[in-house]
């Protein structure tokens, strides 16, 4: 059996018994580990984990990381997400600071319907271990508005809104790849016709949403403290998105991105995975979903 093994390793036939759940490699997609990853969030000032929404191992992952940087950051962490948005704060504070319920925080805020089993398990560490948790995306029915009627249409809000989202006026650069791929995958021309106006829109709706959990974060940083955020892989990814205002408002910040990428075969990544984040996490492209 032995030597068997040793032939078919001599003859270049891959022998894998084991079945790892996804594989780590670097910006290069030079495989790499969890601990070196560890290692550079520690000393991030931001963190930026883009997840798939539905995968159980970028849920698993960014729990494991959140418990390890509470051990290693000892009161210096921050804990955020895009899946609360801003003026549902008060609501998850009161919940992590042990205030409320479970099924207060539920009634009182508008939760995603995987929270129960994909991101309550990270929110109640922040509740036991005492660490604040930001809600850092635009309410909902704004980046609504802008889908709809464009950026204008937010200068019509009050007050009370606004502090609700980045501040006024916001610059949104179309031409970034992220937002033009956007548009280009719509099928329009964002400088023509009224299908093009929607669609650009669709992509300043997405600014929005980037801007503002660029805004809080930062709002919610201290010097010293690490900010470990989760988000949508769209959100960072390319290292656009949130990252591309949060360079805006703070270039000194250092940032970490992870990129989360279902893959065929994720032993040999495609070179257009090159660059997609300081990390990116390969995924089995059957690894079962959460919904």
């Amino acid at each position: 059996m032995r030597f068997s093994l040793f032939l078919l390793c001599l003859l270049g036939v891959a022998f894998r018994p084991d079945k790892p759940a996804y594989q780590l490699y670097d910006a290069r997609l030079k495989s790499t580990t969890y601990a070196k990853l560890l290692r550079q969030a520690a000393d991030a000032d931001v963190i930026l984990f883009g997840e798939l929404h539905n995968n159980p191992i970028c849920h698993w992952l960014e729990l494991q990381l959140a418990k390890d940087l509470v051990a290693q950051k000892k009161g210096a962490l921050v804990l955020g997400a895009e899946m609360f948005e801003t003026d549902n704060q008060a609501a998850l504070s009161d919940y992590v600071q042990g205030k409320t319920t479970a099924k207060e925080l539920a009634g009182q805020a508008r939760l995603w319907p995987n929270f129960d089993t994909d991101y309550k398990p990270i929110v109640d560490i922040a509740r036991e271990q005492k660490i604040p948790f930001v809600a850092t995306n635009v309410p909902r029915r704004y980046a609504s508005l802008v889908s709809r009627q464009g950026l204008a249409a937010l200068d019509t809000l009050p007050a009370d809104a606004k502090r609700q989202m980045a501040p006024l006026p916001l610059t949104v650069d179309l031409t970034l790849p992220g937002y033009r791929a956007m548009l280009d995958m719509m099928g329009t021309n964002a400088a023509h016709g009224a299908t093009g106006d929607r669609a650009a829109n669709f992509a300043r709706a997405q600014a929005i949403k980037d801007a503002t959990m660029a805004h809080f974060i930062r709002q919610n940083r201290q010097p010293g403290q690490t900010l470990l955020h989760i988000n949508g892989d769209y959100h960072s990814k390319n290292f656009e998105g949130i990252v591309w205002y949060l360079r805006q408002q703070q270039p000194s910040l250092r940032i970490l991105t992870i990129s989360s990428v279902e893959m065929l075969d994720p032993d040999k990544p495609a070179s257009d995975n090159r660059n997609l984040a300081d990390f990116v996490i390969a995924i089995p492209a059957d690894m079962t979903k959460t919904y």
